[in-house]
């Protein structure tokens, strides 16, 4: 009874939202004068820290393989310190560790706020996220090719980067592309904390506000940028595939 009591007020007001604006939904000033700024944040925010995520995950990534039971500089210790910072990397709700690492964030960009600032929450959350996908599809390559490089006098980089890298692209790019678009959604959950983007409309004019129009928009807008993404992740990856 009490459920229904309190949701009662909170359906009619959203209703009340979307009564008043219906008819209005590109004429909405907030769709008009806001919408182009935070999708541009959004696709900065994922963008910027993606590229970053992808740079040291996959280096990240290398390292766990390189000194993983076949690698080529094996050790043990090593490589269980660097999985057990992956894992609890992995295992952090990504709200807290937004909050917790508030201090290196302004030591970093100046500041907590934007989305300048969200992106080194997002990277520093997503990196364990593509190490661990890189660490998968570098170590499914076949250890007969690593051996036959080997065989024919190949150096250490150019059986990591010409041998593994080349072999497992075609995942690494599927990886990232789930990589990308994780981070996507969570660009929208650091909008809930002052990141900015469309999370931060969403929440501010769509939910706070009850303006049915913004919340719907920017929904679909977030489904074609991740479709988009798929498309191109897709596509480049078929384009590597030499299989």
């Amino acid at each position: 009874m009490s459920a229904l009591t309190t949701t009662a007020p909170l359906a009619s007001r959203l209703l009340l939202g979307a009564a008043k604006n219906s008819g209005t939904w590109f004429d909405n000033p907030v769709i008009q004068r806001k919408l182009g700024l935070a999708t541009a944040q959004t696709l900065q925010m994922t963008f910027v820290s993606g590229a970053l995520t992808i740079l040291f995950g996959l280096l990240l990534g290398l390292a766990l393989v390189a000194t993983g039971k076949r690698g080529l500089h094996a050790n043990a210790t090593i490589n269980m310190v660097l999985s057990q910072l992956v894992n609890i990397g992995r295992s952090m709700p990504f709200i807290i560790l937004m909050v917790a690492i508030v201090p290196l964030t302004r030591l970093i960009v100046g500041t907590s706020l934007g989305w300048q600032a969200a992106c080194v929450p997002l990277t520093i959350g997503a990196i364990p996220f593509y190490a661990r996908l890189v660490e998968t599809a570098v170590g499914n390559v076949e250890h007969g090719k690593v051996e036959a490089a080997l065989m024919m006098g190949a150096s250490e980089r150019q059986i990591t980067w010409g041998v593994l890298v080349r072999e497992a692209l075609p995942t690494l790019i599927q990886a990232a592309t789930v990589t990308i678009i994780t981070l996507l959604s969570y660009s929208a959950m650091a909008g809930a904390v002052g990141g900015g983007g469309l999370g931060d409309l969403a929440i501010q004019y769509g939910y706070q506000r009850y303006q049915l129009d913004v919340m719907i928009i920017t929904v679909v807008l977030i489904l074609l940028i991740v479709a988009a993404i798929q498309v191109v992740g897709d596509m480049l990856s078929r384009l590597v595939d030499h299989r």
